[in-house]
């Protein structure tokens, strides 16, 4: 039983029962958060638990319970968790996050004369859409010494400067780049023609409308964007400098520090000191690899 302030508002209050029910669930949107939850719930209910998804999501947890012991199965869209089964402890390795690898492809992509090499991070094909959809553009992206580790495949990922051209984004690869677009939107910005992304409504309802803010921080930097319900058009450009306000949005506040590679003037990134929480060391490292950035805190 869960219940909370009026309005849904916290705290929530979750009072545990003896006993779980396995459940059928349909996901209406596909969120690899909700379906995570589920799975762990289905693994203390009685019964075996079936979670349907509209489209693909990150499958870390479905690896990581295998690591352990666990079985769970897979059938197209369905997957299923037979509840009361014993785990077995086991090591875990964490590889970095192709996320956060995500702003330095693209300024190593977007940044004249660039060569950096990512190392041990996480391809799981779940998560790579930020580079299928960067070598569509015509980035030059190679991975090296590809391997697994507890049942996750990592590589080492090396990207130079190229020049990115425009592209329709596969919707298939939505799901896959969800994330990343901020600073994907970044490297239409800097590519030649127009870049153009539909079916991505979820951006709407992340840690800010993503869309617009990030439609609002291109246009105040002189970038041509027609924002749509589903997604964006933008027509690479010439960037120069400004204010950009990112409704602290972590994502938004890092795409911008990237963009500076190309912009003709300062950027000011407004109300980003979440920065800190989700990728602590994000200035130290971007000004490792010569992106000029200052912080006040």
């Amino acid at each position: 039983i869960i219940d909370s302030r009026p309005g849904g508002m916290a705290p929530l209050r979750v009072h545990g029962q003896s006993r779980l029910a396995a459940i059928n669930y349909r996901m209406p949107i596909a969120s690899a958060q909700v379906k995570s939850c589920l799975l762990l719930a289905g693994l203390y209910a009685q019964g075996t638990s079936t979670i349907s998804q509209p489209d693909p999501t990150r499958d870390h947890t479905e690896r990581m319970l295998r690591g352990f012991g666990c079985e769970v199965a897979t059938d197209g869209p369905d997957i299923s968790i037979r509840g009361g089964q014993s785990l077995t402890a086991c090591d875990i390795e964490i590889p970095a996050d192709i996320s956060s690898a995500a702003f330095f492809l693209v300024a190593a992509s977007i940044a004249p004369e660039s060569d950096l090499t990512l190392r041990h991070v996480g391809i799981n094909p779940t998560r790579t859409g930020v580079i299928d959809i960067l070598n569509l553009m015509g980035a030059d992206i190679v991975l090296l010494d590809e391997r697994e580790i507890g049942g996750e495949p990592i590589a080492d990922i090396r990207v130079r400067s190229a020049a990115l051209k425009g592209i329709k984004i596969p919707q298939s690869l939505v799901p896959l780049a969800i994330d990343e677009f901020p600073v994907l939107f970044i490297a239409a910005a800097c590519a030649s023609g127009e870049t153009e992304l539909s079916g991505a409504e979820e951006l709407r309802v992340k840690e800010s409308d993503r869309i617009q803010v990030m439609a609002d921080g291109l246009s105040s930097l002189g970038i041509q964007v027609e924002p749509t319900p589903g997604g964006i058009k933008i027509q690479g450009g010439t960037m120069g400098g400004g204010v950009v306000e990112t409704h602290g949005d972590h994502r938004i506040a890092m795409a911008f520090s990237v963009a500076s590679l190309r912009a003709k003037e300062a950027i000011s990134i407004r109300d980003s000191a979440n920065v800190n929480t989700s990728f602590p060391g994000f200035v130290d490292l971007a000004r490792q690899v010569g992106i000029r950035v200052t912080s006040d805190g």
